[in-house]
């Protein structure tokens, strides 16, 4: 890998989404936020929308979030918010919504994800279910979208990953864990590696359609994420009191500082012609090869193209025998 100088931007890991875009205007500019209805997701498109966007949020079950959405609604301004039905577990949910959708798309922030699972879950399609709702839906999903992307010229796919990635790379010899003993937090880092697999994929296949993608890492932040994790664990780590009380630590940040880096990748001019890079704080992460005990940076696995192109062929071959 050639060594390069990392982009650095003015914003810290506490500047908040909506000072990301203070001055940007993206006025009729449309962008999709998967799991857009609580946490940093629901903060996203309030911020994207608040800068003049039209937003589609994507939730399983649109009734449920109604009170959500009226609540995103920008006071003043073009901004707009929207929900579709999306399930990324189930890949005819994912194509129904891709061919629904009508017209060029602005952006993607590929945000919804599941953390933890305790049990081994399996999707229709036999991928591990952390892995299939992580990565392969949104795989599918931006695959059915490619078109609506280059149609806009200069679109943007901000993609979630986490700081997990640096604890495992993509194992393609047993990636549903049909070998090995099933580990929730082996699974779950295995598809944030994905995460940043996809976005080296896009930026190596879809430069030449206009498309930009970068992964990225929010930071702590208190979510429904965790809401697979028993209280026992998160007493171990350090985030809940022996009374059953959250505890929000010193470095965890808020959702409003969560969402930044995802509005960042999506939408500031500070990125514009940027791709296949993954950023942290506001910033791009320093790349890393010995990843033991390490919180930050981006695991040289994860930028890997070799693994990128061959993830992203397994996957299409998984789509193509549907």
């Amino acid at each position: 890998m050639t060594p390069r100088t990392l982009l650095t931007t003015p914003f810290g890991p506490r500047t908040t989404a909506r000072e990301i875009l203070e001055g940007v205007e993206l006025d009729g500019q449309r962008f999709i936020v998967t799991g857009g209805a609580s946490g940093i997701g629901a903060e996203t498109a309030r911020a994207l929308a608040g800068a003049g966007a039209e937003v589609t949020i994507g939730v399983r079950d649109p009734a449920r979030v109604a009170d959500v959405v009226r609540d995103l609604q920008p006071s003043t301004g073009p901004g707009h918010v929207e929900v579709a039905a999306l399930d990324l577990a189930d890949l005819a949910s994912v194509r129904h919504f891709a061919d629904d959708w009508r017209g060029p798309l602005d952006g993607l922030v590929a945000n919804a994800g599941i953390m933890a699972l305790a049990d081994l879950e399996r999707t229709t399609e036999g991928w591990e279910r952390q892995l299939a709702v992580n990565y392969l839906g949104h795989f599918a999903l931006l695959l059915g979208l490619h078109d609506a992307l280059a149609a806009a010229g200069t679109a943007r796919v901000a993609i979630v990953s986490s700081t997990a990635h640096l604890r495992s790379p993509f194992v393609f010899d047993d990636p549903q864990f049909e070998q090995r003993p099933y580990d929730r937090w082996a699974a779950y880092a295995q598809s944030k590696t994905a995460d940043v697999l996809l976005a080296v994929g896009i930026a190596e296949r879809w430069a030449g359609d206009g498309i930009t993608a970068n992964a990225l890492m929010p930071g702590w932040i208190t979510t429904n994420l965790q809401r697979h994790l028993d209280d026992d664990t998160l007493r171990s780590m350090g985030a809940m009191d022996a009374d059953g009380n959250r505890i929000d630590q010193d470095h965890f940040k808020t959702v409003e500082q969560g969402a930044s880096t995802s509005v960042l990748v999506a939408a500031s001019p500070l990125l514009d012609g940027v791709t296949g890079r993954y950023f942290e704080d506001n910033q791009e992460a320093e790349v890393v090869v010995e990843t033991v005990g390490r919180t930050s940076g981006v695991a040289a696995h994860a930028l890997d193209t070799d693994a990128a192109s061959r993830l992203w062929d397994e996957a299409e071959a998984v789509l193509r025998g549907r």
